[in-house]
């Protein structure tokens, strides 16, 4: 079924292409509504915000992602199953982009400063 309901962004793709964007993009709002509590270790969040953070969450996941951990009720647990499941992107895409960042070229000039 189709996710008819508007998104502040992109929703995380099943495949992971977008983990890095999307990282950021639920920690600034999670932060922005103080709810960045519910995603840290040992933190002392009130049940309602843990809801409010997993709806959130949920609601920014592919379909196939949603029913893979539906039966996951606490955000932080959520957030450390998709680390687990995607975070390795970080020691694969980082470098090459680092290194195509200091190596970019733009027409005639040798480099950009």
């Amino acid at each position: 079924m189709v996710n008819l309901a508007k998104l502040d962004f992109v929703a995380l793709d099943i495949a992971g292409k977008n983990y890095l964007t999307w990282v950021v993009d639920v920690k600034i709002r999670l932060e922005a509504w103080n709810l960045a509590e519910t995603i840290k270790e040992e933190n002392n969040a009130s049940s309602q915000d843990r809801a409010k953070a997993m709806i959130f969450i949920r609601r920014h996941l592919d379909e196939g992602l949603k029913s893979k951990y539906q039966t996951v009720e606490d955000p932080l647990a959520l957030w450390k199953a998709l680390r687990n499941r995607y975070n390795h992107q970080k020691t694969v895409i980082l470098p090459r982009a680092h290194y195509e960042w200091t190596h970019l070229r733009i027409q005639d000039f040798k480099s950009v400063a």
